[in-house]
């Protein structure tokens, strides 16, 4: 059951998400946009799943993860097709967003397992849940040279397509039925506060290269950010049955994971956008490779490996030493990876161990994070509170990529602007190595919120 839903995360959501990156310079020139066009298709993909993720997961804790689970699927494969046979930019964006809902496979997942898995076994299977939350951006650069070279970009949207079509009707058939708490309603207004808020947000911080950090849509749209967050978090305070129990995330080991999941995310794609960038960039004064898009691939790879490597014994070592202590070492591998790009890059093979570090420590980090808000939360909130820890991963990455494209452009692309940029990652890494040091030791699970009757549910 583990692998299958590991292969429908990355299907789903990770390879589908990776893809687009490569393939944006055929996209503009097909579709006859400019870059700024072409990169909404991955920014709709991000926003759309920043939203579905974890309203899937709350949807999943109220009416079965199974159920929810395939209408995500399908949504998701739909909105794929809707992208590879797109013939505008609208509607490949159309597709885009349909495509984010995907995303939701991952909360509704760990609440399969919680519910269908010891907690001896668990540990494991969220560490491999994990780990697909990285593989797909190293699997997007092995495949985009052969792909694009030899079918055409759409393939690689149409391959993740093909091979999730499948899947989706072995999990109909193999998956478990999961009870859900019929009888509580959805918080459709919180939802839709909370997607509305977090697009201002997103949108301003994806575009703030392009328009001007300080134009007045990126201010505007981040003074809405801001005026949407208190609305909706004032309405959750007060639904009997919120989307998001922000009770719940004063948890230590909620609070304590999501900062760690926000952090982890950063320093996951700062190094895909890096990694390509320095090793493709013409070689001036000894710096850059002026290689390809397959020397990228080749240097990625073995941080793939040992992302996904550390995922799978994540179960061994929680049980051993704990998901703190995990989390910690994760923070200590991936600071020393950063480290020694800070002063060992002139050569080629010279990044391959620190990215073997970076993706080691990464994919312990990942695995233990999500073990940390696991076990800290109430069965019945398991998938919203996934939901959300995902969600802050996807924002993190976000961030990573944007301010490590303006550091480095800051500096014309030199190698100040690389070394400073993995200096800042490195001292990211440090900071989630104080998070664990702050998360509980073995986090006892909180007991189920009850339903609040302080206030009538909002209405409007």
């Amino acid at each position: 059951m583990v692998p299958l839903l590991a292969f429908l995360g990355a299907m789903a959501y990770s390879l589908p998400m990776a893809v687009m990156t490569p393939a944006l310079p055929d996209l503009q020139a097909e579709m006859g946009t400019s870059p700024a066009g072409a990169a909404w298709s991955v920014t709709g993909m991000v926003l759309s799943a920043s939203v579905a993720t974890p309203v899937a997961g709350r949807l999943g804790d109220l009416l079965g993860a199974r159920r929810v689970l395939l209408w995500v699927l399908a949504i998701g494969f739909a909105g794929q097709v809707v992208s590879a046979v797109a013939g505008t930019l609208p509607v490949l964006l159309a597709g885009r967003v349909l495509a984010g809902v995907g995303s939701g496979v991952f909360p509704l997942a760990y609440t399969i397992i919680r519910k269908g898995y010891p907690p001896e076994r668990s540990a494991s299977a969220i560490g491999l849940m994990s780990a697909m939350l990285g593989l797909g951006g190293v699997l997007s650069w092995v495949i985009a040279g052969p792909v694009i070279d030899h079918l055409g970009w759409r393939w690689l949207i149409w391959v993740p397509a093909v091979i999730l079509l499948p899947g989706t009707f072995l999990a109909r058939r193999v998956l478990p039925p999961v009870a859900g708490e019929p009888g509580r309603g959805v918080d459709w207004w919180g939802a839709l506060l909370f997607g509305g808020w977090l697009t201002a947000a997103l949108t301003a911080l994806t575009q703030g290269s392009a328009w001007g950090w300080t134009s007045a849509p990126v201010l505007g749209l981040l003074a809405g950010a801001a005026v949407g967050a208190a609305v909706w978090a004032y309405v959750e305070a007060r639904v009997p049955a919120p989307l998001v129990d922000l009770r719940l995330m004063r948890v230590r080991g909620v609070w304590t994971a999501n900062l760690g999941s926000l952090l982890a995310g950063f320093c996951l794609m700062a190094a895909g956008l890096l990694f390509p960038l320095l090793i493709q960039m013409p070689e001036k004064e000894g710096f850059g490779f002026g290689g390809t898009a397959t020397d990228t691939a080749m240097v990625a790879l073995p941080a793939g490996v040992a992302m996904t490597l550390m995922g799978l014994v994540n179960g061994r070592l929680d049980r051993r030493f704990g998901a703190r202590t995990v989390l910690a070492a994760g923070a200590v591998l991936t600071a020393a990876g950063y480290g020694m790009l800070v002063v060992w890059h002139t050569e080629l093979w010279q990044l391959v161990l620190p990215n073997v570090l970076r993706g080691a420590g990464l994919g312990m980090a990942y695995a233990a994070v999500a073990t940390l808000v696991v076990a800290a939360v109430p069965v019945s909130q398991t998938g919203a509170a996934t939901g959300v820890n995902t969600l802050l991963r996807t924002v993190g990455a976000g961030l990573g990529t944007q301010l490590t494209a303006i550091l480095v452009a800051a500096y014309a692309l030199s190698r100040t602007g690389f070394v400073l940029a993995f200096a800042v990652c490195g001292a990211l890494a440090a900071a989630i190595l104080a998070v664990a040091l702050l998360a509980p030791r073995r986090p006892a699970p909180a007991e189920p919120p009850t339903e609040r009757h302080d206030g009538p549910p909002a209405t409007f």
